[in-house]
């Protein structure tokens, strides 16, 4: 990749390095510069400007990422599009991530470029929680770079036999727990260790857990390990086990099982034992378990229940990391990184109410495309994108457009107030989305040109805390046009819109923080509203073809 400072003259299809701040607006760093871009450079005064621009034997940041993304991916991940040289990987579920720590030193120690960071192995991850990300550092990475980093991760993957990066989802949905009593013991405590004990496993997605109450003796607890009929049985004893001879490990042996482990190197955590009866695992809990603060035992639980082998060895090994004792944050962490970011909830909003007013009696949403209505090509294309939901508004009257989305799996929801323009639209699908969305994306319905990987450019694009909270779509050209994503930050702004202009209000009052975003083609500015404008681009298209 070249890299410095040129005239404006040879900026053109250059990457601009840094900010620019000019009379006619800003342009950000990583844009890809056009002639307008270059004759506004030019106009400012400017002699020289920074630009990387790259060479045969480069990949585009976006592409190197997505790239290397893939070959890193393994189950139960999910891969958002690319931007600005990053790919990040989500959990699709509720798991356990394991990590092959080998295979991501392997892939960042192959060229500066290229780095890959994740969350530790072992790592409890929630749904949508970021697992891992991809990022090319300068605006393009070596070809050979970026294929020598894939071809040592399949390498590692196949001499390890597992992908290098996998999530393990909580699998395991019943459990037996075993509690013992001793005489003079207050029920209270009983009940206060059983409730903590079924509060760490409905977190797991495990609800089905039956108790069995019996006396701190070996032969009755030996008995209730013998029938317990769970996916695996969890002993919560009186009092806390000190050897491998007392009343808890020694009915795992007297039920005809076996103990893989006392004891673990983990404060709090220590008195845990492990063993096996019949195929089925044993966890002894520590006393520490009656508490809702992280202990070894959680550990060891996530694992089991998300069908990970644990053995002597693997809890040994826990003992780096294991000094949870004194540090407050650490339940954090250990969750999978509490802070680490989530993929947004993103309904998108098909606003298709409009009355086609310059369509002289045709309506522009059913004309047909490839046999299918244009409302039905922009419903698509939503729904076969990483938006979460998609909420089409329809007028009172549209009966042909409620038809067309009859069996698509998108909500269809009425704007009585569709005369008044747009801003009821908006109204209408924001008060139908989930309270828990973090962003709306607003999507017209006469755009025939818009597909899922513009859609996803835009939800990769969101990001509040770098700056990012409306991302607006852009032509290849770097022309703004539509879709439009809005952070929740602007719902109750974008829930008081009044007329026919939309969210135009919204983007002029917060246009520092409007991401354009460079989507395919000339798509985003394409929208058809007169008959004349769909006989020239069907002219177009076929003409393409």
């Amino acid at each position: 990749m070249k890299f410095g400072a040129v005239p404006p003259a040879e900026a053109e299809g250059a990457v601009l390095a840094h900010s620019l701040a000019l009379p006619a607006g800003k342009l950000k760093k990583g844009r890809r510069l056009s002639a307008a871009d270059v004759a506004a450079l030019a106009q400012a005064g400017l002699a020289r400007v920074t630009v990387a621009r790259l060479e045969p034997d480069d990949i585009d940041e976006d592409a190197a990422a997505a790239q290397v993304a893939r070959a890193l991916a393994g189950p139960h991940l999910d891969l958002s599009a690319p931007f600005t040289g990053r790919a990040n990987l989500f959990a699709a579920e509720a798991a356990v991530l394991r990590v092959d720590d080998e295979a991501i030193a392997a892939a960042n120690a192959v060229d500066e470029a290229v780095t890959v960071a994740t969350l530790p192995d072992f790592a409890r991850v929630a749904p949508r929680q970021m697992a891992a990300t991809v990022k090319i550092i300068p605006y393009g990475a070596p070809r050979a770079a970026v294929e020598a980093v894939c071809a040592a991760l399949a390498s590692r993957a196949r001499q390890a036999g597992r992908a290098a990066l996998a999530a393990h989802p909580f699998a395991l949905r019943s459990a037996t727990l075993a509690l013992t009593v001793t005489p003079g013991m207050k029920p209270a405590l009983l009940t206060k260790g059983a409730d903590a004990v079924r509060a760490r496993l409905a977190g797991l997605g495990v609800t089905a857990v039956r108790e069995v109450e019996v006396a701190h003796e070996t032969g009755a607890l030996a008995a209730a390990l013998a029938g317990a009929d769970g996916d695996f049985t969890l002993v919560l004893t009186a009092s806390a086990t000190s050897d491998r001879l007392d009343v808890g490990p020694a009915a795992v042996v007297a039920a005809g099982g076996a103990l893989a482990r006392f004891g673990m190197p983990v404060d709090p955590g220590n008195l845990l034992f492990l063993g096996d009866i019949g195929g089925r695992p044993v966890l002894g809990l520590p006393g520490c378990a009656r508490s809702p603060k992280l202990n070894g035992a959680d550990w060891v639980l996530e694992r089991l229940v998300a069908r990970l082998p644990v053995t002597a060895a693997d809890i040994a090994a826990m003992g780096v990391g294991g000094l949870l004792k004194e540090i407050p944050s650490r339940p954090a962490p250990r969750a999978g990184g509490a802070t680490a970011p989530r993929r947004p909830l993103v309904a998108a909003l098909l606003l298709a109410a409009g009355a086609s007013r310059r369509m002289a009696g045709r309506d522009k949403l059913m004309e047909e495309i490839d046999g299918a209505p244009q409302i039905v090509r922009a419903a698509r294309a939503l729904l076969d994108s990483r938006a979460d939901m998609v909420i089409a508004v329809v007028g009172p009257a549209d009966a042909a457009r409620r038809a067309a989305l009859e069996g698509l799996g998108v909500r269809v929801v009425e704007n009585p107030l569709a005369a008044e323009g747009m801003a009821a639209s908006i109204r209408a699908g924001l008060a139908a989305a989930p309270a828990e969305a973090d962003a709306v994306l607003l999507a017209l319905a006469d755009m025939p040109e818009i597909g899922p990987a513009h859609v996803d450019r835009l939800i990769a694009a969101f990001d509040p805390e770098e700056g990012r909270a409306i991302c607006r779509a852009a032509t290849a050209s770097g022309a703004p046009g539509h879709p439009v994503l809005f952070g929740r930050r602007f719902f109750e702004t974008l829930g008081r819109l009044e007329g026919d202009a939309g969210a135009r209000a919204v983007l002029a009052e917060h246009a520092d923080l409007v991401e354009l975003v460079a989507t395919p083609g000339e798509a985003a500015a394409v929208d058809l509203d007169t008959p004349e404008a769909w006989a020239a681009w069907r002219a177009g298209r076929a003409g393409a073809a």
